[in-house]
């Protein structure tokens, strides 16, 4: 039986401006929220370390987590991540406190 997908939202700011707020989605299978979150995080971490380094970003894991790239000047609060089950690709153009 594969993994559902799981949907992780990262709400994320604007190192120089900080008024400046987005949210950063990542997607992928996952056998929990906690356990997505944790993915996303690790995906996350290696396309910085990649990019910080002048390296490929690393994509296109088995599991269907990945990065396609890395921008700096933004800080990701990891504490503030949710995470839920995808069921709606295009559930980010439901209403979200945020402008997008």
């Amino acid at each position: 039986m594969q993994l559902p997908y799981f949907e992780v939202e990262v709400p994320m700011r604007n190192t120089e401006a900080p008024k400046i707020r987005g949210l950063h989605i990542f997607t992928g299978r996952a056998n929990s929220p906690s356990a997505a979150v944790r993915i996303a995080h690790e995906v996350y971490d290696a396309a910085r370390a990649a990019s910080e380094a002048g390296l490929e970003i690393p994509h296109g894991r088995p599991d269907g987590w990945g990065a396609c790239g890395y921008r700096p000047g933004w800080d990701l609060d990891w504490p503030a991540a949710t995470a839920c089950r995808w069921l709606n690709p295009y559930c980010w153009t439901e209403p979200h406190p945020f402008e997008l």
